[in-house]
């Protein structure tokens, strides 16, 4: 069997190509960065350091990478007889992978089983993104894709820190992992990932992990920065940070369980695993990593805005989630583009105008007024910040 993966980097190396290899899969990286390529060329095998409750290092073997920009000949003829293609790769750039996925596809031999394709990305059915951009490739017209790949959503979750110099292709990770897949794309025929939870309903896991790891994880970034603390484990062993985000993830819960029918003790234990999980003082995550792009993490429907629309829909005030927002707000490191963006953003337009734009919601939503309130004084403290 064989697994062609997009993104080489530590998630794809830590999680999912650790898994596909797990599974028996020889997996085949694809990536742009050369470096990483030639040391994967080079390599017989990696490790994975699995930090946390039961720590174990993981040896992971029998792979091969390709640079998907030099070696696309290659690559399409990988996939045209891989069983299966991952990517871990940023919502943003599953546009750019999906031109080669259409070509493979295409060039896959009449009888051959469908291939199986999923999206491994902290974005809402992200496979669904790469499906139609698969489909709007040139060589992709006229059914020339009928019958040859199938196309499952997945919700993936493992915090892959920033790691330490000198590591190599070595990746340390947390010990928790969740990969659910959308078992209905498949039919009979679901691949046998044994890491993996299939499911009939996805989206109520996906809203899951969005509104409680990601929504969690961003509020201890971005209250941790606040607080001038480094890294996500500081930020969680201090008292008032730690209150902020469980009062966040106590509002989100609220919503999971009116929304998906979550049982309020199976999501309570949900959220206690997670404020462990970023308590894990073994994993050097910092607050500006976890916290980068914020227009994205502010954006409509995403980890803050998201679950704080609908709570307000439901003429709920989420007081704790808009806390966490005007912590997002002030969250101004200088290497962060989008940070830089915000700043802009906020400089240079209306508090109205500004809270369309960074949050996109309309003015007659619930939630509105109360995020152009933050927005407003987020601008006055910038107008009072001596140049």
């Amino acid at each position: 069997m064989k697994a062609v993966h997009f993104g080489a980097g530590n998630i794809g190396r830590g999680f999912v190509g650790l898994l596909l290899h797990d599974a028996g899969y020889e997996v085949v990286f694809a990536d742009v960065a050369e470096e990483l390529i030639n040391q994967l060329s080079a390599a017989d095998s990696y490790a994975v350091h699995e930090v946390g409750e039961n720590p174990a290092v993981r040896t992971v073997d029998n792979f091969r990478a390709l640079n998907s920009t030099t070696q696309e000949a290659q690559l399409v003829e990988e996939i045209a007889t891989a069983d299966i293609v991952t990517t871990a790769v940023g919502p943003h750039i599953l546009r750019f992978v999906a031109p080669v996925i259409a070509k493979g596809i295409v060039a896959r031999a009449p009888g051959l089983a469908p291939l199986q394709v999923m999206a491994c990305e902290n974005a809402i059915n992200a496979t669904d993104i790469l499906a139609k951009e698969v489909a709007s490739q040139p060589g992709a017209a006229a059914g020339a894709l009928d019958g040859k790949a199938v196309f499952a959503n997945t919700a993936v979750d493992r915090i892959v820190p920033n790691q330490e110099a000198g590591q190599g292709l070595d990746v340390t990770v947390e010990t928790f992992y969740e990969w659910v897949i959308d078992r209905t794309a498949f039919g009979d025929s679901a691949p046998v990932i044994p890491g993996a939870t299939f499911v009939d309903e996805l989206s109520p896991y996906i809203e899951r992990k969005l509104f409680t790891v990601n929504t969690g994880h961003a509020s201890a970034a971005y209250l941790g920065f606040e607080a001038g603390l480094e890294k996500i484990s500081d930020a969680m062993a201090d008292q008032d940070v730690a209150e902020d985000v469980r009062a966040v993830l106590e509002e989100t819960k609220q919503l999971l369980v009116s929304k998906h029918g979550f049982s309020n003790d199976e999501q309570e234990a949900y959220v206690q695993k997670i404020l462990v999980r970023f308590s894990n003082p073994y994993l050097p995550d910092t607050v500006t990593r976890v916290g980068r792009a914020p227009l994205r993490k502010l954006s409509r429907h995403e980890r803050f805005i998201g679950p704080a629309a609908e709570l307000a829909e439901r003429g709920v005030v989420p007081e704790a989630l808009l806390g966490a927002i005007a912590a997002a707000l002030r969250f101004n490191d200088p290497a962060d583009a989008e940070a830089t963006e915000l700043a802009g953003i906020l400089a240079a337009s209306s508090p109205a105008d500004a809270t369309e734009k960074i949050t996109g919601l309309e003015q007659e939503h619930p939630l509105f007024n109360a995020v152009a309130t933050l927005v407003e004084e987020r601008q006055a403290e910038v107008a009072r910040t001596p140049a």
